[in-house]
């Protein structure tokens, strides 16, 4: 057994390890039955309304990834990258280990299309990066309106807008292909971002909460960007222990706090689970079988 082969045995444990303390940490400090109570009596109208938030969300981002495909000139119908973001998605949130979701569409990419691995990597990278700015600009707006964090507004604003402008500069210098979409795949960026604060904000209203929103929205966003570090398995655990350190701060619910995050989660596994009908049917991404993790370590290892 190699050593690349048994770091990968050991990171994945620990990601369970983590994943699991996290829980049991969270779950030590509220009631199991007042969480069971409160989502009981949640209204699934509006949970239903967070899935459509959420499913938008997706659809935008599938579509910024097809721009930062088309900015290295790999042009690729909707359809298929629509697929191979679901399976992505699938990968990521229930396989998390191993080469992930990212791994397989520069594997199917690359064999359709036959273009440099490094200029997938590189459109991956910025898809995930301009993803990370929206969430950084979404967060600042939130702090702008949260006096209790103590953070003038003017170190806010300036520290996002010499960000963007640094962000802006080194694309334009290292990365020239993503420069001239700049713009629209950020655009597109907020877009995602947004639809996820919008399906944030109808879990709120679908267990009945009709107080200030923003500390909320600012602990998920804030749990979001933890949420991104491969700590845990799918981000979860992470995110409980935000909101639950959140809402001491903030001195919010925690039964909500914790509420919102496992609902959101269990949201994105719906929307993610719909990844696994190309593991049963391979023939819709045009192949007869999903390559094993071996074959696509080895095509990455080609360029």
């Amino acid at each position: 057994m190699n050593k690349k082969l048994i770091w990968k045995i050991i990171k994945n444990i620990l990601k369970v390890v983590v994943t699991v303390a996290a829980l049991y940490w969270v779950f030590s400090k509220v009631s199991i039955q007042d969480l069971k109570d409160a989502l009981l009596k949640s209204n699934p109208l509006f949970l239903l309304f967070a899935f459509l938030a959420y499913a938008i969300s997706i659809l935008i981002s599938s579509s910024r990834l097809l721009s930062f495909l088309t900015a290295i000139g790999l042009h690729v119908s909707e359809r298929y990258n629509f697929k191979l973001y679901q399976l992505g998605l699938f990968y990521n949130l229930f396989l998390p280990g191993g080469v992930g979701g990212d791994g397989y569409k520069i594997y199917f990419l690359r064999k359709k299309y036959s273009i440099k691995g490094r200029k997938l990597l590189a459109a991956l990278f910025f898809d995930r990066l301009s993803g990370l700015w929206a969430l950084c600009l979404i967060i600042a707006a939130l702090i702008i309106f949260m006096p209790q964090l103590g953070i003038p507004n003017y170190l806010t604003i300036l520290g996002f807008i010499l960000g963007t402008t640094l962000y802006y500069f080194l694309v334009g210098k290292f990365f020239n292909d993503f420069k001239a979409n700049f713009i629209k795949t950020h655009l597109k960026a907020i877009g995602v971002q947004s639809m996820q604060v919008i399906a944030a904000i109808m879990i709120l209203y679908a267990l009945g909460f009709d107080g200030k929103f923003s500390p909320y929205l600012f602990l998920f966003l804030a749990s979001s960007l933890v949420a991104i570090i491969p700590f845990s398995v799918g981000g979860l655990g992470m995110r409980e222990l935000v909101y639950m350190w959140g809402a001491n701060f903030f001195h919010l619910d925690s039964h909500l706090a914790v509420l919102i995050s496992l609902l959101f989660y269990i949201i994105s596994a719906f929307m993610a689970f719909t990844g696994s009908y190309y593991i049963f049917h391979p023939s819709a991404l045009g192949t007869e079988k999903l390559p094993s993790v071996k074959e696509i370590e080895e095509s990455q290892t080609e360029d």
